[in-house]
């Protein structure tokens, strides 16, 4: 059983809601929204139950709104309570019915969101994986190259609005996924790294399938990933084994693991995920970006804040050394996932994004 007794430790909770405060804004909440709902926290136990009750707060008010004939305001209030059962999910809650619980509701409220303001987005699921496929709204005898969106160890398909939004503003589809072990799917799968690479494969065959069948208006040739935090190795899994990845970008990936430098809440979290300590360390072990080097043939963008320190964590800046044709996006006072500087990496990895795949 995973050691959960460090979320009662003094100050835990006071920690992880500064240490959270900046991925909350990269993820579209409003900070002084963020800090009236965190301020009353005394213990980490507490930590979903408040931010399932101001998510609870939102969605009272999408439907209010709807009834109201509101229905820009219902959709945004869904999404903005979609993010806030996804940061309540954040944390390895021994509860672990109330993990499923919120992630079901964050997964329920993007989709209301989605109903609303883009009834032209898709469910895509299958074994291992559910997302969401995002197109531009203008689509009328276009097709669109699809960007893949991975989340990390804690993350979901809930999170990464920002990068999605600017990715269709530059007319690249997004299909946002929750793999094994993550999101909506994290109570009922497991954490694997080959199994993780298996299930976005799976999504790319989705992919295929929905374009063949006229769909959606996607261009099969010019596919690419991005991964975020744990996501960053996922992502690059794919992309060195899978020829249908034209490009890839590695925000705040990880080059290697230290299982005995990582942090408790880290441990713990990945014990969760991946169902048990020692299949965490086995993960952890065979993390390494260097060996996939050999395979990255793709053009790929590194994503690094300079303030990225987790312990135990190698930032995959070190992979540079590796792969002489990798693009490195470096911000110097960027945290882990750079929600503290996003206006200095967003808009430019969109770019990025968009061109490669235009001359892909």
């Amino acid at each position: 059983m995973t050691d959960l007794s460090f979320l009662s430790a003094p100050g835990m909770a006071a920690g992880f809601t500064a240490e959270t405060r900046p991925r909350a804004h990269g993820a579209g909440v409003d900070l002084h929204e963020y800090d009236r709902v965190t301020a009353p926290l005394e213990s980490m136990l507490q930590w979903p139950d408040v931010c399932r009750a101001a998510a609870l707060r939102h969605r009272a008010a999408a439907e209010q709104a709807a009834k109201a004939g509101r229905t820009r305001t219902a959709g945004e209030r869904h999404r903005l309570a979609a993010r806030w059962f996804h940061l309540a999910a954040l944390m390895p809650d021994p509860d672990r019915e109330r993990a499923t619980e919120v992630a079901r509701e964050a997964d329920r409220s993007m989709e209301q969101s989605l109903a609303l303001l883009e009834p032209q987005a898709r469910r895509l699921s299958g074994d291992g994986f559910t997302g969401w496929l995002r197109t531009p709204a203008e689509a009328e005898g276009k097709r669109f190259p699809v960007a893949v969106v991975i989340p990390g160890m804690d993350s979901s398909k809930e999170e990464f609005h920002a990068l999605a939004d600017a990715l269709l503003r530059r007319g690249v589809a997004v299909l946002a996924i929750d793999g094994p072990g993550q999101g909506v799917l994290a109570t009922e799968t497991l954490l694997d790294a080959e199994g993780h690479r298996r299930a976005v494969v799976r999504a790319l065959d989705a992919l295929a399938d929905v374009a063949a069948a006229g769909e959606a208006p996607i261009d099969l040739g010019r596919i690419a990933v991005v991964g975020l935090s744990l996501g960053g190795y996922l992502a690059a899994r794919v992309a060195a084994h899978d020829r249908r990845v034209r490009a890839a970008a590695l925000v705040s990936g990880p080059y290697r693991l230290d299982w005995d430098g990582l942090v408790p809440f880290v441990a713990a979290t990945l014990g969760q995920r991946c169902g048990n300590a020692d299949a965490a360390r086995a993960f952890v072990d065979g993390l390494d970006l260097a060996a996939l080097a050999p395979h990255l043939r793709c053009p790929l963008l590194l994503v690094e804040g300079g303030e990225d320190r987790i312990p135990g964590f190698t930032n995959a800046e070190a992979l540079t050394a590796d792969l002489p044709h990798a693009e490195l996006l470096y911000v110097p006072y960027g945290n882990h996932l750079l929600g503290n500087a996003q206006s200095e990496w967003l808009p430019d990895t969109a770019d990025w994004l968009a061109e490669t795949l235009r001359s892909a």
